[in-house]
């Protein structure tokens, strides 16, 4: 599936993604088990939230890590795998 910049994504219903302290990271829950997500997934999936566009999600990383080349793609490639996975789902 490709994504487009104006796309809008929500976590999907079966799966939560939350903070967890024991972790010291974001995870994504479901009724099989949980994925520990690593810092920029964390960072990507935080702001997935049913109001905010692709594009949106990228400027506001952009603007917080401008030391990271090529941010806008891992982006992307971060919502390609949590679609892939059915993390999250297309809204729009």
């Amino acid at each position: 599936m490709t994504i487009k910049l104006d796309d809008i994504y929500k976590i999907s219903p079966h799966h939560r993604f939350q903070w967890e302290k024991a972790q010291n990271c974001y995870v994504i829950l479901f009724p099989e088990g949980m994925v520990k997500l690593n810092g920029g997934a964390g960072e990507v999936l935080n702001l997935v939230d049913g109001k905010t566009s692709v594009a949106n999600i990228t400027e506001i990383l952009v603007k917080k890590f401008p030391d990271a080349d090529g941010i806008d793609k891992d982006i992307i490639g971060m919502v390609e795998l949590a679609l892939e996975k059915a993390w999250i789902e297309k809204i729009n």
